[in-house]
């Protein structure tokens, strides 16, 4: 079953539930999928890394949101965006820990010959590919910086 079909059926559960908080994040990755579909383009048809991307895009911005709501002690607000933020996490890949990800990005420093902090473009690069939708373009880029700074 694809991603939309998940969504559909798990909007049908979260209204007989009543569940406001899951309604209103699987509304959101439902309108994220509709606009993409219709995108000049995009063919009507989504490939899975496709999906990846929206959802991650999704919930980065509403960690965006939610850091904004934090500094401006909007508990109320930050509350919906924290909720509406684990329900699209449901949908991604098992996130890598620090440690995961810290042990492949040596091996790509390794591949790639990076020595220091000026080759963080050509590790960047290969680490998207190989971690894409498996951790953060942030996290990423933390911990080759932390790495090639050694």
């Amino acid at each position: 079953m694809g991603l939309e079909q998940t969504i559909m059926a798990d909007m049908k559960e979260a209204m007989k539930a009543k569940n406001e908080a899951a309604l209103r994040g699987l509304r959101a990755i439902k309108a994220a999928i509709i606009i993409a579909k219709t995108a000049e383009g995009a063919g009507g048809e989504l490939k899975e890394e496709d999906e990846t991307k929206l959802l991650q895009k999704l919930v980065k911005q509403r960690r965006d949101s939610l850091e904004i709501f934090q500094k401006q002690n909007r508990e109320d607000l930050a509350q919906k965006e924290q909720e509406e933020i684990s329900v699209i996490e449901k949908f991604l890949p098992k996130q890598l820990s620090e440690d995961e990800l810290k042990s492949g990005l040596a091996e790509i420093i390794a591949q790639v010959g990076a020595s220091s902090p000026a080759d963080m473009g050509k590790v960047m690069a290969a680490a998207s590919k190989q971690f894409a939708g498996k951790a953060e373009g942030k996290a990423i880029s933390t911990a080759v910086k932390d790495l090639l700074s050694k």
